[in-house]
């Protein structure tokens, strides 16, 4: 499943490259990753379907 996220270094929404979910200290569903084209770590927060 290809999960998009929103980079901030190339100001774009990109597909994760090896997405890992996991929970925030608080308990909310966050799902991160890399931008394919920077290797930056962008994160979606909430949970994924």
């Amino acid at each position: 499943m290809a999960i998009e996220a929103y980079c901030v270094k190339c100001k774009a929404k990109k597909i994760m490259k090896d997405p890992v979910e996991g929970t925030t200290k608080n308990g909310k569903p966050i799902t991160k990753g890399k931008c394919p084209d920077c290797g930056t770590t962008i994160c979606r927060i909430g949970a994924t379907k």
